[in-house]
Order: C-alpha cells, then structure tokens, then sequence
C-alpha cells in the first residue's frame, strides 16, 4: 500500500524557519515527481513547489526565495525547507507524488505561523 507520510509542522513565530518532511514508501519514488500543496480554511488547495523526477523545481510567486524544495532519492524523501514564514502561510500542508494519471496524496501537516 503506498504511503505518504508528512512530518515537520508546527506553530512558529512569523519570521522563524520549519523544515517539512514526506517519505514514501511502495513506489518507485524517483520516477515520481513531487509537490507540495496547502490547504488553508475556507481557501482551496494550491500547490507551494514541486520538483520532478529529474530534479527542476518550480514555486508559487507567494513562496518564491522563502521556500526550497528538495528530493533525496535514496530515501524515499522529499522536502520543503521554510524561511521568513508569515502568518499567511498558515495551512494543512500535503505532500503529493505524482506520475501521468497516477496521483497520490499524504495526510497532511499543520503549519500555523503566528505574528
């Protein structure tokens, strides 16, 4: 059974830093590409960063220069390391694999970042 399993979340001071974590387990983890969306209350799910198979990332405008994404291959493992986070990027974060019509989805992280 495929497996999706976030950690790293939390509540932070505006301007502090949190690294979230996603390992994967029963795919073939490198062929997948990778994202990371958010979920905040009564907003739909938008997409943070992804990072493909081959390793190009792209960001939403909102992150960009505050958020890196990242993969290590050998662990099953992607990542989004958060600087300078702000009380609007409050949000269920989801960790997402994705491979042509194949899309699979983690449970989801908390991340409240207060002023």
């Amino acid at each position: 059974q495929v497996q999706l399993v976030e950690s790293g979340g939390g509540s932070v001071q505006a301007g502090r830093s949190l690294r979230l974590s996603c390992a994967a387990s029963q795919i073939m983890f490198r062929v997948f590409a990778m994202g990371w969306y958010r979920q905040a209350p009564g907003k739909q799910r938008e997409l943070v960063a992804g990072i493909t198979s081959g390793g190009s990332k792209n960001y939403a405008d909102s992150v960009k220069g505050r958020f890196t994404i990242s993969r290590d291959n050998s662990n099953n493992t992607v990542y989004l390391q958060m600087n300078s986070l702000k009380p609007e990027d409050t949000a269920v974060y989801y960790c997402n694999a994705n491979l042509l019509s194949t899309s699979y989805w983690g449970q989801g992280t908390q991340v409240t970042v207060s002023s």
